[in-house]
């Protein structure tokens, strides 16, 4: 028998190892739409928040995209693009919108101590 057509040695999977292969076999299968007995689903709706309506915000406090943007720290080109719903503010910017909205001096005056 030459070295090219030696046989591998069978190879031994341990209690985990078995464990995993049957669960990706499972998955295969499940997302292949075979129905797997034993598989359980779990379906989850989550909610988007609202949108932030930036344009309402700016407009409440009297100010033009620019000045707004200077005021609290974005660029004209960002605020802009929420108003115009190219983006939507997300994370951060969502948190600090939503004070803004509510309690625009304490957002500036922060931002004055902090500067």
């Amino acid at each position: 028998m030459n070295s090219q057509t030696k046989k591998r040695p069978a190879t031994k999977h341990t209690a985990a190892g078995r464990r995993l292969i049957a669960s990706a076999k499972e998955a295969i299968a499940w997302a292949s739409g075979e129905d797997v007995p034993g598989v359980r689903v779990t379906y989850v709706q989550v909610d988007r928040p609202a949108q932030i309506d930036v344009r309402a915000i700016r407009q409440k406090l009297g100010l033009s995209q620019t000045k707004f943007a200077a005021r609290f720290g974005f660029t004209p080109a960002t605020v802009r693009n929420w108003e115009q719903g190219r983006t939507q503010p997300d994370g951060p910017a969502r948190v600090l919108l939503a004070v803004i909205a509510h309690h625009p001096d304490a957002v500036e005056d922060a931002l004055r101590k902090a500067s």
